[in-house]
C-alpha cells in the first residue's frame, strides 16, 4: 500500500480517536496535523515550506474573512434574546392562545422553537431553555411524557436548518471555499462564488416545511390519540386583557428582528455581517425594553430614529463635498446627525441597563466563550485541512469516491452515512470543519451534482436529524440534563422516533427534488 494511502488512514484514525477520547478538539486538530506533518516531512512525502502556507492561509481565511465576522454578533443576538425571557413569554403567550386545542401546547412549543432557532441558532441552548420552560407546564396538563419530551428536543434542533443561524454561516463559508476548490479542480479558473445568502434562502423552504410537518404530527396525535395531548380549560386559557394582544407584543419584537436580518440578507441589501450587527443591537434593545416602561419608551425613541434615518438616506443625498448642496439635502443632513445622535443616546442606554441588571455581562462572557472556541477550532482544523492535503489526502479521497460503484449517488449516501454516524460522537461545529472541507470539494466535482446549496442543505438536515437519533443524539444528552429524574431515557427516545422518521422522510424528498432547495436562491440572487 502507497504511503500516503497509509498516512491518510492514519491521520484520520487518530483525530476520531483522541476526539472520541474528550480532548479539546482545537489542541487535536492541531496536535494531530503537527504530528503528521512531521511525519510527512521526515519521509519525503510533503516539503516543510509547505507548513509555510499556514499564516497566510489564517490571514486571508479567518483573520479578513467577513463572514465570520458574523458568528460573535448572532451569537450576542441569540444569548441576548435567551436571557431576556423572550421564549418564556412567547410561550407562556402562545400557550394561553392555543392551550384550549387538544394539541395546542406540543404546536406551540413548535413554533416558538422554530423562532428560537432562527434567532439563536444554538441547539443545546435551544433544548436546554425549552426543556427548563415547557415541559413542566405539558407534564402538569397531563401530556404524554414521550410527546412530550419528542416534541422539545424536536423543536430545538431546528436551529440547525432555520436561517439566520450560526451552523450555516460557518457551513457556508466551508462550502464556498470547497465550491472554488473543487470548480479550479476542473480547470475553471474564475469561479463563480457561492456567498452565504444564497445557503440562507436555500435552507429556508425546507425548515419552513419541517416546521410545517412537525405542526401536522401534533395535529395527527391530537385527532387519533387525544389522550397525549389533552387540551387546558377554556376558563384557564383565556387572560384578562386578551390572548390575541399579549401574543402580539410578545411575538412581534423578535419576529421583526427576525425577519429585518434574514430580509436584508435574502433581498441583498446586507452582507451577512452588517445583517448581525443589525440583529446584536436589536436584541440590545430588545433586552433593555424589558427592564420598565421608562426604558420600552427610550428603545422605541431610538427605533423611530433609526427608521427616520433610513428614510433620510433613501429620499436625500447626504453628500456634503458637492459645490452645490441644495438647502433640502443640507437640512435632510443635519437631521441625519441628530437623528444619529438621538439613536445612540438611546442605545448607550440601553446598554448601561442591560448592564447594571446583569444580563449583558452574562451575555458577553457566553459570546466570547462559544466565538473563542469556534475560531480556536477553526484554527486547528486550518493546519489539519493543510497537512492533509500536503500528504496527499484530499487526492485520495478524491478518487476514492469517484471509483465507488454507483457514482455520484453511492458516494453522497457514503458521505451522508459517515456525517451521521460522526454526529452521534461529534458537535457539528468539528464537522463542519473537519469533515466537510474534506469530503465537500470530491462530490461538487462530481458531474451531477446539484450544486453547494443543494449538499449544503442536505448536510446540514443530516446533522439535525442524527443529533435526534437515539441513543447518542446530542439533543437527547441536552434535554436529558433538564428533565426530571423520574421522566425515564426510554421515554424520550420513543418520543423523538417519529420526528426522526419525519426527518428522514425530509431528506429523501430533498434528495429527489433539489428544486426545493435551489428555486428560492436562483429566483432571489440569479433571477
Amino acid at each position: 500500500m502507497d504511503i500516503s494511502v497509509i498516512l491518510t488512514l492514519l491521520m484520520f484514525m487518530t483525530l476520531v480517536g483522541m476526539l472520541m477520547s474528550g480532548f479539546p478538539v482545537a489542541f487535536t486538530l492541531a496536535g494531530t496535523g503537527l504530528l503528521f506533518g512531521g511525519i510527512g516531512i521526515a519521509t519525503g512525502l510533503m516539503d516543510f515550506s509547505f507548513l509555510e502556507i499556514l499564516p497566510n492561509r489564517l490571514f486571508g481565511n479567518v483573520i479578513r474573512n467577513e463572514l465570520l465576522f458574523a458568528v460573535p454578533l448572532f451569537v450576542t443576538m441569540g444569548v441576548m434574546l435567551e436571557k431576556s425571557n423572550v421564549a418564556e413569554e412567547l410561550l407562556e403567550s402562545m400557550g394561553k392562545l392555543f392551550g384550549s386545542l387538544r394539541g395546542g401546547l406540543g404546536i406551540s412549543v413548535t413554533i416558538v422553537g422554530a423562532l428560537l432557532a432562527a434567532s439563536t441558532g444554538i441547539v443545546g441552548a435551544t433544548v436546554v431553555t425549552m426543556g427548563l420552560l415547557s415541559l413542566p407546564t405539558m407534564m402538569r396538563r397531563g401530556y404524554d411524557t414521550s410527546l412530550a419530551t419528542g416534541s422539545i428536543a424536536a423543536a430545538g434542533t431546528l436551529g440547525q436548518i432555520i436561517p439566520p443561524s450560526i451552523v450555516l454561516i460557518l457551513l457556508a463559508d466551508v462550502m464556498s471555499n470547497a465550491w472554488q476548490q473543487a470548480q479550479l479542480n476542473k480547470g475553471m479558473f474564475s469561479p463563480v462564488p457561492m456567498s452565504a445568502g444564497e445557503l440562507f434562502a436555500g435552507a429556508l423552504i425546507p425548515g419552513l416545511a419541517l416546521v410545517g410537518l412537525y405542526i401536522l404530527y401534533q395535529i395527527g396525535m391530537a385527532i387519533f390519540r387525544p389522550e397525549t395531548s389533552p387540551a387546558i380549560p377554556r376558563d384557564e386559557a383565556e387572560s384578562d386583557d386578551g390572548p390575541y394582544m399579549r401574543l402580539f407584543l410578545a411575538l412581534l419584537p423578535p419576529l421583526f428582528l427576525i425577519v429585518a436580518v434574514l430580509g436584508s440578507i435574502l433581498t441583498g441589501i446586507a452582507t451577512p455581517t452588517e445583517a448581525a450587527s443589525v440583529g446584536a443591537v436589536g436584541a440590545i434593545l430588545l433586552g433593555a425594553a424589558r427592564l420598565g416602561a421608562r426604558m420600552r419608551i427610550v428603545v422605541l425613541v431610538s427605533i423611530a430614529a433609526l427608521g427616520l434615518l433610513l428614510a433620510i438616506a433613501a429620499g436625500f443625498d447626504l453628500r456634503m463635498g458637492r459645490q452645490v448642496v441644495p438647502t433640502a439635502d443640507q437640512f435632510a443632513f443635519w437631521a441625519a446627525v441628530g437623528l444619529t445622535l438621538l439613536f445612540f443616546v438611546g442605545l448607550a442606554n440601553a446598554l448601561w441597563r442591560t448592564h447594571k441588571s446583569g444580563v449583558l455581562g452574562e451575555v458577553m462572557r457566553s459570546t466570547v466563550r462559544i466565538s473563542t472556541m469556534i475560531y480556536a477550532i477553526l484554527i486547528g482544523a486550518s493546519l489539519f485541512s493543510l497537512v492533509f492535503r500536503g500528504i496527499g489526502g484530499d487526492e485520495i479521497i478524491e478518487a476514492m469516491l469517484h471509483g465507488l460503484p454507483g457514482g455520484q449517488f453511492t458516494a453522497i449516501l457514503l458521505v451522508m452515512i459517515l456525517m451521521f454516524v460522526l454526529g452521534f460522537f461529534l458537535d457539528f461545529i468539528e464537522i463542519t470543519f473537519v469533515v466537510v472541507p474534506v469530503v465537500a470539494p470530491a462530490l461538487l466535482a462530481m458531474d451531477g451534482t446539484y450544486g453547494p446549496i443543494w449538499l449544503g442543505v442536505l448536510m446540514a438536515m443530516n446533522l439535525q436529524t442524527s443529533f435526534l437519533t437515539p441513543p447518542f443524539g446530542f439533543a437527547l444528552f441536552y434535554l436529558r440534563g433538564v428533565v426530571p429524574e423520574d421522566v425515564p431515557t426510554t421515554a424520550i427516545y420513543r418520543g423523538v422516533m417519529p420526528f426522526v422518521v419525519i426527518q428522514i422522510i425530509a431528506l429523501l424528498v430533498i434528495s429527489l427534488f433539489p428544486e426545493l432547495v435551489t428555486w428560492l436562491p436562483g429566483l432571489l440572487f440569479h433571477g
